[in-house]
Order: structure tokens, then C-alpha cells, then sequence
């Protein structure tokens, strides 16, 4: 089963995002108290926990979930092989996919540290399609 293991946020751009207990989704907004919501296609953006493992198992194990700024970390689910326009349910909520990976844009704090960095090729960016609050554990279904 794919689920949610950790929803993260930041209240401004470019920083490492902070683990919190549950989140509402807003249609055409994104999580309601992150830096990156908004009425764009970018409104939040996924990596799985294997995406984080990789990472790990190049010797970087101090990374946690929201490193990467992620907004919702998954587990079971390689979610940079969804298409563009897959939709998915997350909790009560329904989600679209809107891109696969994006410009890395002068290196974040991780690749800074480590040199690589995994959310420009396999992080996702979706726009919330149906609102409502999101859990961690919460499962992750294709539509």
C-alpha cells in the first residue's frame, strides 16, 4: 500500500521544509500554510521515501523527510514514473500530477552538501484537483 509518511511545510522559499501532524488542501491554492502554495501548477510537490533512501545509501544518513522541501514524502509509490495528468487520491483529497522533476535552480542546501541531489529527477509537482485535510499513514491510491 502506498501511503503518506511525512507532510512538510515552510513559511518562505528555498529553505528545508518542517515535519507537521496533518495539512489542508485547498483547490487551486496547494497546502494552506506553505511558501509554495498558490494558483500555479507547482502547488506541492512529492518524493518518495526509496527517492530519500537513495540518497542515504551514498552515505548522507542525517537526511530527514522535508530536506529536500518536499511537501508530502511517500512511501510504496515511485512517483516520478506517474504521467503528467495522473490523478491521485491522498486521504480524503484528490490530487494532479502537473510535472516530473524540475530545474535544479543554483543547488539547494542539499545538493550544497552532498554534491547530488534526487528531487530535481524524481520529485513530483501536483495541484490539488479536490480539497480537504491529509494525515501521515494516510493511503495513496492511482486513480
Amino acid at each position: 500500500m502506498a501511503k503518506i509518511v511525512s507532510i512538510n511545510i515552510s513559511d518562505r522559499k528555498g529553505v528545508i521544509k518542517t515535519p507537521i501532524n496533518e495539512a489542508k488542501l485547498k483547490v487551486d491554492y496547494g497546502i494552506v500554510g506553505d511558501a509554495h502554495a498558490g494558483n500555479w501548477h507547482r502547488q506541492i510537490s512529492l518524493l518518495s521515501k526509496e527517492s530519500i533512501d537513495k540518497m542515504k545509501s551514498k552515505g548522507f544518513n542525517e537526511l530527514k523527510f522535508g530536506d529536500f522541501a518536499e511537501n508530502i514524502t511517500t512511501e510504496g509509490i515511485d512517483v516520478y514514473k506517474l504521467p503528467v495528468g495522473q490523478r491521485l487520491q491522498i486521504g480524503e483529497c484528490e490530487v494532479e500530477v502537473t510535472q516530473i522533476g524540475k530545474k535544479c535552480h543554483g543547488g539547494c542546501e542539499i545538493k550544497k552538501k552532498t554534491g547530488d541531489c534526487v528531487m530535481p529527477r524524481e520529485g513530483i509537482f501536483v495541484k490539488v484537483i479536490k480539497e480537504g485535510i491529509i494525515y501521515p499513514n494516510d493511503e495513496i491510491k492511482v486513480l
